[in-house]
């Protein structure tokens, strides 16, 4: 996405995505025996958020209207958008990255993600440093023992989704490497709704797309993930399936770098 208008036009794909997904007798609707709409009918989620049926057609047709964080609200609420997803919609339409003041001192944000990463240099649990395009700014050893030695690949090619859609290894390591992958373009796309002008990520975008059928279909499905705490599961050649913890930190200093611990947790 690299102008408002694309932006419009994600989110005209993305509401009408969920519209379709809603049945009408979720919502108390009669059905009909000729009906012939996948999901829901644009005049009636623009009935039941309270809309003109004609301001909202306009809106799924990625018209250059703005609507109020009341009305995506409300669209939310009718769509039965999970918070994820709410806030999804709000960084299409309104944008919801603030601007940090740059760094006073003498080193960029990656070289101090660097800095934070080589701290867990002799740490067991993999450690690594992802910014807002996937790229692979930093990893520990361990990263390289549970994941893949990320040094050995071709500059343009550290990246970690890259590594998800192309590596055999990615798939030998990683137990659920479906569900992982798909989490992965999930949460890549909430990141790029905070980019809109960023030329590089369509760039990615067009790679990833040649790349794998796959990601074409995850994209076009139109999920949406924020980062959390979540469990992984790893297939080491010695010490057999186990499970770790992922937690993501950030900080407005880093970003949009983000750094990726890996902490030991029961299988779920």
């Amino acid at each position: 996405m690299s102008s408002a208008g694309d932006s419009r036009r994600e989110l005209a794909k993305f509401l009408r995505s969920r519209r379709e997904r809603i049945t009408p007798d979720e919502v108390g609707l009669p059905a009909g025996p000729r009906r012939r709409t996948v999901g829901l009918r644009r005049e009636e989620v623009a009935v039941l958020a309270g809309l003109s049926p004609t301001w909202y057609t306009y809106l799924e047709q990625g018209r250059g209207i703005q609507p109020s964080r009341e009305v995506l609200d409300s669209l939310a609420r009718v769509l039965r958008l999970t918070e994820d997803e709410r806030r999804y919609v709000h960084s299409l339409a309104h944008g919801s990255v603030v601007q940090t003041a740059p760094l006073t001192t003498d080193v960029t944000a990656t070289d101090l993600i660097r800095q934070v990463v080589a701290q867990f240099d002799d740490s067991p649990y993999p450690v690594y440093a992802g910014d807002q395009y996937c790229e692979l700014v930093a990893w520990n050893q361990a990263a390289c023992e549970w994941y893949d030695d990320w040094s050995a690949l071709a500059p343009g090619h550290r990246n970690f989704l890259h590594w998800l859609l192309s590596s055999p290894l990615a798939r030998e390591r990683l137990v659920d490497w479906e569900a992982v992958t798909q989490d992965t373009v999930a949460r890549w796309r909430a990141e790029c709704a905070r980019h809109p002008d960023d030329p590089h990520i369509r760039a990615r975008i067009a790679e990833f797309t040649r790349l794998s059928p796959a990601f074409g279909d995850w994209w076009e499905s139109h999920e949406v993930l924020e980062h959390r705490s979540a469990v992984r599961l790893f297939r080491h050649g010695h010490l057999g399936v186990q499970a770790m913890r992922i937690v993501v930190l950030q900080s407005p200093e880093f970003t949009p770098s983000g750094v990726v611990l890996h902490l030991p947790a029961a299988a779920e």
